[in-house]
């Protein structure tokens, strides 16, 4: 489940390794022929982003800035050491999106004002689902970093998502799918409807726990028929 994942969330970035090869990258260290360096090591470092977050969330730490910054870190190490773990320093644009993310100056109040609202939303008792949605949507709405903000949403979302007893979410990165995701962020970042990313990721939580639970019911026929 988690190499899918891994695949899915890189396949939205235009990664082209298939999911066999995230496999072989990640578990037997292969270097697949014609796939660049860059493409091996979103793989190896997405794999230990989410053992990274498996780990806070058994813990009594909470979704926080620093917590972002190591996520990204860890998406952007031995890619783009310079900027990773750190805030962007210059304007960036969004391809294909009518959003223009805000000056690099203002994103350490941006940054203070995400975590503040944040807070609000659970102290307000705000369902779990939409709380993890708000984490993405608003991460990818300041478009903090200069690159890796996809990846770094859907982890502090998934992040958020473990440590309320949930299951690890993959959005799909297939074209059909990603339009589905395009188009709802933009909504929210053009026109602040925010409605159509939040059912979004919760039909992904539904289709994950049902996928989950198959698995669970399999293993327990498996280990009936056994006897």
């Amino acid at each position: 489940m988690e190499i899918e994942y891994t695949y899915e969330s890189n396949r939205i970035e235009g990664n082209t390794l298939t999911l066999q090869e995230t496999a072989l990258v990640i578990n037997e260290g292969v270097t697949i022929s014609g796939k660049s360096m860059r493409e091996h090591l979103e793989a190896i470092n997405h794999n230990e982003a989410i053992a990274f977050i498996k780990e806070i969330a058994q813990g009594t730490e909470t979704v926080s800035e620093r917590i972002i910054l190591q996520i990204h870190a860890l998406i952007l190490r031995s890619i783009n050491r310079e900027n990773a773990g750190r805030y962007r320093t210059v304007p960036v644009l969004i391809s294909g999106s009518r959003h223009t993310p805000q000056q690099p100056y203002l994103i350490e109040k941006l940054m203070e004002e995400f975590m503040l609202h944040f807070k609000e939303l659970e102290t307000q008792g705000e369902h779990p689902i939409h709380v993890a949605a708000y984490l993405h949507d608003e991460l990818v709405r300041i478009h903090p970093f200069i690159d890796g903000n996809g990846r770094t949403a859907r982890l502090l979302m998934n992040l958020y998502l473990l440590g309320k007893g949930y299951v690890i979410i993959s959005l799909k990165g297939d074209v059909e799918s990603r339009i589905a995701y395009y188009k709802a962020l933009e909504s929210s970042h053009v026109k602040g409807d925010t409605e159509a990313f939040k059912e979004l990721v919760a039909q992904a939580e539904v289709d994950a726990l049902e996928k989950y639970l198959k698995i669970i019911e399999g293993d327990k026929w498996q280990t009936t028929t056994q006897y």
